[in-house]
């Protein structure tokens, strides 16, 4: 059995001995086509949708609709520095509108075997796809398959917009129905595949192709239009220049789908999986490439075609990127080579949560993944923070005394890293030189819950667990969140979210958005002050003297199990900068703690860059002497 796609033939394998062998992947997964019969069951519904939808139809005036042949180019993005001068364009001149003769045929039969199968079987609205949909999200109890059907699709790109109500339904299965009536379904394809957003800031697969692949979109592959076809879905989530692997992935499943429904074979299926795509080298200097990926996809959710030109001021400093990166790489250039370590990322903020540098990775020619805002590592002792703050909370002191003895939870032992384990300790001692039996015993007093609740309020929103571990940062989180948790105790205590956008106007300059500052106390001036002092003493006499720098500077040092994740945090009157070492694939390095590269990285950035003649008053360190103890803490 085939199918012609404009004079390519596209085959399925009939003779299941004529399967090639299958080395690193199979087809043996792909999901088998479901019986149709139970869309019986919402026909009353869909009759009373298309019924609306034709008495609806009479009244519309398909007069005033743009043609579908404007708004190819991708809507044109201005970043703006912090200082008003423009950093990039994203989205300028990337892409033309393609017929489908122009683009490669593999692109129009990726997109119809992953997002509507039954394309050129329906009307512009599918009732069995619509039952489907409505049946399995019934089934899954939420949200998971829509029932749009590409000519609904592009009515909601050209004419109805994203807004989210069964009126907007209506009105898009009536443009669905009259686009049907007035064009061909290669007019209704080609409309779409021109519009369609595929991420990194590309509106059409023309410009997506420049964007990721260097390329026209005549000159795709197999492999390159399954990874395009598949961004449709969640062009964020899936963009190649955020993760690779998941782009990949997400291709591969296109794929899989294309040989379901016969357009390719297994043998063309496999290859491609097995040879999947990957992105040609950008064009983008390293200095902005993270930052601007980042702000560019918050951004272009205010982009759409009739809004195709936004300005967006950013927090950008361009002065403090290039100090940045100078830093990390004179340190990591001498040190890192010997010790294993290949990645980092850096963030660096303002005490109210304006990024003004970002570093995503060593080199972003190489890989556009950011580990700044999307990687997800174990902080280490650097979670202590939340651990801290919750005690303080508690009415506990820095100069309140705890055991520091061994102790077991149900078989698990956690061990000091210098295997000194004293009877007794300060609050502040067991903080400033990370002591794990002191942390672990002072979560369990006042509950691991609490400590998770001053994650919470404090803005980390990744997956965090109950294991007696997590007082020892075995969660995992992200560089960006931590360090917006730090800012929090560097902004006296107000709630700090992290942002790089200013504001954004459209072409006449109209506003679109604010940012706006919130300040909402979290932290009392007791508790910031206290643990400020702490983290003031970890540089003076803890973990962190590396990073000591004269006047007011304060901080904490981070490592996880095997020395597989290095972490600093640390923050002036002026800049929080939180710094992460490692490697992408978790391999351990030899013996670098968050009080080695991490640390030098940070003290010889804010060498470049704090302002030596503002006058500071350090905060007093806490004592450590006093005598007044917690018995219930004190006790083995």
């Amino acid at each position: 059995m085939f199918m012609e796609w404009r004079g390519l033939k596209l085959s399925v394998l009939s003779d299941p001995s004529s399967t090639p062998k299958r080395t690193r992947h199979t087809l043996d997964n792909v999901r088998p086509a479901r019986p149709a019969a139970h869309w019986l069951i919402t026909a009353p519904l869909i009759v009373l949708l298309i019924g609306l939808a034709l008495l609806w139809l009479r009244d519309l005036d398909f007069d005033s609709a743009r043609d579908l042949r404007e708004g190819a180019q991708s809507p044109t993005i201005t970043l703006l520095d912090d200082e008003g001068f423009v950093m990039t364009h994203i989205g300028d001149g990337q892409g033309a509108y393609v017929t489908l003769a122009e683009m490669s045929p593999w692109l129009p039969a990726a997109t119809v075997a992953i997002e509507d199968h039954r394309f050129h079987h329906h009307i512009g609205i599918d009732p069995i796809g619509i039952a489907r949909a409505l049946m399995n999200n019934m089934l899954a109890f939420g949200i998971v398959e829509g029932g749009s059907t590409i000519t609904q699709q592009l009515a909601k790109l050209a004419f109805v917009g994203p807004e989210r109500s069964f009126t907007r339904k209506i009105r898009e299965a009536v443009y669905a129905l009259s686009l049907e009536r007035r064009l061909s379904k290669d007019q209704i394809l080609e409309a779409y595949l021109n519009k369609v957003y595929l991420g990194g800031g590309a509106y059409g697969v023309d410009a997506a192709a420049r964007r990721y692949f260097g390329k026209t979109a005549a000159a795709l592959d197999l492999a390159e239009s399954a990874m395009l076809a598949g961004l449709i879905k969640a062009p964020s989530r899936f963009a190649p220049t955020r993760n690779l692997d998941r782009a990949q992935s997400r291709a591969e499943v296109v794929l899989k789908r294309m040989a379901e429904h016969g357009m390719i074979d297994d043998k063309q299926a496999l290859a491609a999986i097995d040879a999947p795509a990957i992105l040609a080298s950008h064009i983008r200097a390293d200095g902005d490439g993270y930052f601007s990926d980042w702000v560019a996809a918050k951004s272009h959710l205010y982009a759409s075609a009739r809004q195709p030109k936004l300005t967006v001021q950013t927090t950008f400093d361009r002065s403090l990127q290039r100090q940045a990166e100078a830093a990390a790489n004179a340190v990591f250039d001498r040190h890192a080579v010997n010790v294993g370590a290949n990645q980092l990322a850096l963030v660096a903020m303002t005490p109210d949560g304006r990024i003004k540098a970002m570093i995503g990775g060593r080199r972003y020619k190489e890989s556009q993944f950011n580990r700044a805002v999307q990687a997800e590592r174990q902080p280490g002792s650097a979670f202590k923070l939340f651990l801290y703050l919750a005690a303080l909370d508690e009415a506990i002191r820095p100069d309140n005394r705890i055991s520091a003895r061994p102790i077991d939870i149900n078989g698990w032992r956690p061990r000091n890293a210098d295997d000194s384990y004293p009877r007794q300790v300060s609050i502040a001692h067991a903080f400033t030189h990370s002591v794990n039996t002191v942390a672990v015993r002072l979560a369990e007093h006042i509950g691991r819950d609490k400590v998770l609740q001053k994650a919470r309020q404090l803005g980390i929103t990744t997956e965090l667990h109950r294991h007696p571990s997590l007082a020892l940062g075995s969660a995992e989180v992200t560089l960006l969140e931590l360090t917006a948790a730090y800012a929090t105790v560097a902004n006296g205590g107000s709630m700090v979210w992290p942002e790089g956008i200013v504001s954004i106007a459209d072409g006449q300059q109209r506003p679109l958005y604010q940012r706006t500052i919130f300040n909402e106390r979290i932290l009392s001036d007791d508790v910031v002050n206290a643990m400020t002092g702490m983290l003031q003493d970890t540089l003076i006499e803890g973990t962190g003297w590396r990073a000591q720098l004269p006047g007011f500077v304060a901080g904490k040092t981070g490592t996880s199990s095997d020395y597989r994740d290095a972490w600093f945090v640390g923050f002036d009157r002026n800049l929080v900068v939180g710094i992460w070492v490692g490697n992408d694939d978790g391999k351990p390095m030899e013996r670098v703690s968050g009080g080695g590269l991490p640390a030098m990285i940070f003290k010889d950035f804010m060498v470049r860059t704090r302002e030596r003649d503002v006058p500071v008053t350090p905060l007093s360190p806490p004592s450590a002497t006093s005598e007044d103890a917690i018995a219930v803490l004190s006790s083995d």
